[in-house]
């Protein structure tokens, strides 16, 4: 029976689907973890085959690829380097688990199945796995190691079940994505269970961005007294192996190897959305982004994570003013990209709003000038965008915020037209703080410049989008504090009309951006995915129906 072991956390960042590529990411972290002199070596959640892998699972061919990738890497023991603790899904019986299995001495040594599938926000795991049964210990070197697969930790029910059938050391795969809550939320959960059992429990989750979700590691370890010895980097891939002794009473615990702090809430949004952009753009192979820089803060801010995740020589910027642009945006723009070293472009609309004009004359005639000519501006712009990206391969990033496309304040085909949004589950009272913060800080992971990435004029002006003369966006919204505060309500919380009546808000105002919200679902099916911030983002958390007579306004 051992007395020491040393169990490697492996936070990585695999890609969905590309299994050859996982397969050598987990034989890169198991040469550094030998090197250390490592036991075992821990992945997160379904690393082989990638987090979430949806309806990709289904598929014969993609299970078929999974298994023979546990079976490369359990061939790989045998060389007599440290264990790998490793998670696939897996066909046993004509069912589909998410499994995790133990690889040593050339084989697979143990494997357990994941048993409580989340089934709400944005996970749906009860439509494409089988839940497994209760697991029992996995032993290793003569100890007793409890596995629970991510979800498996929120619940009593797996880990009472471990503890009780002997586990000496609870061990916790996952794939958890970040929202500004969760970290939190995690390391509660882990004490309850930590409490419960009295036994430490190792917490290893991955690193990346897959699609709308970005998953922030911050990979951790507690000790039987709650302690914490272990507490690893938020945002980026890394390797740390902890030091793990049994004392007299056949107690195991882990010495003190790192601590880093996670960062205050600003700074972990706007490395979510760094994170999320720099994969989405390079897992899918886009040599870099092009956006309208427009002078305005929204646009600002997605300009400075673009260069921040992709460096300015992949951030191309364009101002494409009209007729309604003011001298002080083509300034603000120009300022913004300097400050970043970004290449700017100016290209005006104005000869194809005429145009638009002169096409639509007959037809218009007895007209008044209307919303409709506003559209066709933004549209305008639009399609310049996606004209330079077909011409020049950059993906559009498209720079609307939560705010807006909560009430349907942006135009189909218009500002909403692109590949992907940073902003898109962040309202706009949240833009100007992540824009504050970021003129003031900076991280070793942004490949941006150090110092102020926006004039401060951008952040301090009344937000506008010049379609119209002297428009400013509270000419038709309420001002920002009031619009983010009820939609925070009826979104995040689904608070009713009359609790946020209670609140203090006015009754026809919560009606009237109710109604909005509702009347803009459409839209909101057709925006380009972006980065999941909230605890409610649109798209996969919040899934309301198109046609939907219900108002609660009484």
């Amino acid at each position: 029976m051992t007395d020491q072991l040393k169990i490697a956390l492996a936070q990585a960042n695999p890609t969905l689907g590309n299994i050859a590529r996982n397969i050598q990411l987990a034989k890169e972290f198991r040469e550094e973890a030998e090197s250390l002199g490592a036991d075992l070596v821990v992945y997160p959640e379904l690393f082989l085959s990638g987090y979430p892998p949806e309806d990709l699972v289904l598929k014969p061919a993609f299970q078929r690829a999974a298994q023979a990738a546990i079976d490369e890497l359990a061939e790989l023991t045998l060389d007599g380097g440290p264990a790998m603790l490793i998670s696939a899904p897996l066909v046993e019986d004509g069912k589909l688990y998410n499994a995790v299995c133990l690889l040593e001495e050339g084989k697979i040594s143990a494997r357990r199945f994941k048993n409580k599938l989340p089934n709400y926000g944005v996970f749906d795991e009860v439509r494409v796995f089988e839940p497994g049964p209760l697991p029992g210990p996995i032993p290793f070197k003569g100890v007793r190691l409890g596995v629970m697969i991510c979800e498996d930790m929120w619940f009593s029910e797996v880990a009472e079940c471990l503890e009780e059938t002997g586990a000496e050391i609870l061990i916790v795969p996952n794939g958890s994505p970040y929202d500004h809550n969760k970290s939190d939320e995690r390391l509660n959960y882990a004490v309850e269970r930590v409490s419960e059992t009295e036994l430490p429990l190792i917490y290893v989750n991955q690193i990346g961005g897959q699609d709308e979700l970005v998953f922030d590691g911050a990979s951790f370890v507690l000790n039987k007294d709650r302690s914490l010895p272990v507490q690893m980097a938020s945002w980026k891939e890394g390797l740390v192996v902890t030091d793990w002794h049994r004392n007299e009473n056949d107690e195991w615990s882990c010495a003190t190897t790192e601590i880093i702090d996670p960062g205050a809430s600003l700074e972990r949004m706007y490395q979510a959305m760094v994170l999320g952009l720099k994969d989405y753009v390079e897992k899918n192979r886009f040599p870099g982004v092009v956006l309208g820089l427009s002078g305005g803060i929204d646009s600002a801010l997605s300009a400075a994570v673009a260069v921040d995740a992709l460096g300015p020589d992949r951030v191309h910027c364009v101002m494409m003013p009209s007729k309604y642009t003011s001298s002080e945006s083509l300034d603000d723009a120009a300022e913004c990209a300097r400050l970043l070293g970004t290449r700017l472009d100016t290209i005006s609309i104005a000869p194809a709003v005429d145009a638009f004009d002169v096409m639509l004359k007959d037809v218009f005639d007895g007209q008044e000038p209307d919303i409709t000519e506003e559209n066709i501006q933004s549209r305008a712009r639009g399609m310049a965008l996606m004209a330079l990206s077909n011409k020049l391969g950059s993906m559009v990033l498209t720079t609307g915020n939560k705010s807006e496309m909560s009430v349907g304040y942006a135009t189909l085909y218009g500002d909403m037209c692109g590949g992907y949004s940073v902003l898109k589950d962040v309202y706009k009272t949240i833009c100007f703080d992540l824009s504050e913060w970021r003129n003031t800080h900076y991280s070793p992971l942004f490949k941006g410049p150090d110092g102020a990435v926006m004039p401060h004029n951008v952040i301090s002006k009344p937000p506008t989008a010049e379609l119209r003369d002297n428009q400013k966006d509270e000419d038709s919204l309420p001002p920002y504090e009031i619009l983010d505060g009820i939609l925070s309500g009826l979104v995040e919380e689904e608070k009713s009309f009359v609790e946020l009546v209670a609140d203090g808000y006015d009754a026809s105002t919560i009606s009237r951006i109710q109604n909005l919200l509702y009347i803009a679902e459409y839209k909101r099916r057709q925006s380009p995915p972006g980065v999941k911030i909230s605890t409610r983002n649109f798209g996969r958390d919040r899934r309301y129906p198109i046609t939907n007579g219900f108002r609660d306004n009484r």
